[in-house]
């Protein structure tokens, strides 16, 4: 068979592995023939690719970010996007495609599924976001990054007496935001899921110094949102692609924190840094999972449907039913975090 693969949005940890095991299995096991679309769906509109095999994804299981190249473009973004992705897809002679990516990669994956493409899905974001799975690769590595510096900001709150505020990605959900809370020993944590309130959030600060603990952790999920009325926040704006611009939660709840309180208050904004790098052990393994899982797919068959981590085995769920809704922070989870909270 010809396959053709394409890493589409956010960059994340593991997309080489995930590359790296299809193409190992593809070639060696099946006889295929790999193309790596180049930077996502538009890669596969304009038919730009490049072959794939073995020797090419050699040293690629650590590395960070895509050999592929990505990006957001989607063919329902233009009035003959779908008809020249079809065409693209017919002329290459292309007999399957398998679509890595997040909610949105996958969301287009699946219309175009219904358009009659071949198509199988490997569900792809640092977030944890995507419904049907346990685990998305990349989710780990972003875990561990944000611990680390939890850790090392632990140190120096100590050392000056002060309040340090973490934001950490998660637009729409707090994955990361709790997982890396829980493990770093976090004072407070924001999320998305819960609007907070920031007297809530001054009181437990000043509850806790006055027992006589002079520094506190706050983690803020990027998408964290305050309760209505109690913050003025600026209005939403949006990128090119319609996606609300995030990033700055942070220096509101630590500019509130310092006037409130009068504690000394720092932000340190982790950004990209959460996606970039070298994949931790355990998304090198799950994406190396996914990549064999999908092209087994391919030749089952099994269009329209995705790879996913459930109960600790790779089964296919399909992908109408995974990009339905967001999977949320489990709220027994939650609850364990906030036993923590000062």
């Amino acid at each position: 068979m010809r396959v053709g693969i394409l890493t589409g949005g956010g960059d994340c940890p593991g997309l080489n592995a995930v590359i790296r095991g299809i193409v190992r299995k593809g070639e060696r096991v099946f006889g295929d023939e790999l193309l790596g679309f180049r930077d996502g769906w538009k890669g596969v509109m304009d038919g730009d690719f490049l072959r794939l095999d073995v020797a090419t994804l050699r040293g690629t299981l650590p590395r960070g970010g895509t050999i592929l190249g990505t990006s957001r473009i989607q063919p329902f973004m233009f009035e003959d996007g779908v008809e020249r992705t079809i065409r693209s897809v017919e002329e290459l002679g292309v007999d399957a495609i398998i679509a890595i990516g997040g909610e949105g990669t996958l969301a287009c994956a699946s219309e175009l599924h219904k358009r009659g493409l071949p198509i199988v899905g490997v569900p792809k974001t640092i977030d944890n976001d995507i419904g049907l799975t346990e685990r998305t690769f990349g989710f780990d590595t972003a875990v561990a990054i944000a611990t680390e510096a939890i850790d090392r900001l632990h140190t120096t709150a100590e050392s000056h007496n002060r309040v340090m505020v973490v934001e950490v990605m998660g637009r729409h959900v707090g994955h990361i935001a709790t997982w890396a809370g829980i493990a770093g020993g976090a004072t407070v944590t924001l999320i998305p899921e819960e609007p907070f309130d920031i007297d809530e959030v001054c009181q437990s600060l000043t509850r806790r110094h006055k027992r006589g603990r002079f520094a506190s952790i706050v983690v803020v999920a990027e998408g964290a949102k305050p309760k209505e009325g109690t913050i003025e926040v600026e209005p939403d704006q949006f990128d090119e692609f319609g996606h609300v611009r995030l990033g700055g939660i942070g220096n509101v709840v630590a500019n509130e924190i310092e006037g409130r309180t009068g504690f000394e208050t720092r932000v340190t904004i982790l950004g990209h840094v959460q996606r970039g790098g070298t994949p931790t052990a355990y998304d090198r393994v799950l994406s190396t999972w996914f990549g064999v899982a999908a092209v087994d797919a391919v030749h089952e068959e099994a269009w329209g449907q995705m790879v996913a981590l459930q109960s600790n085995e790779v089964v296919l769920v399909r992908l109408s039913d995974a990009v339905r809704e967001l999977k949320f922070v489990n709220p027994h989870l939650w609850a364990v975090a906030q036993q923590f909270f000062a």
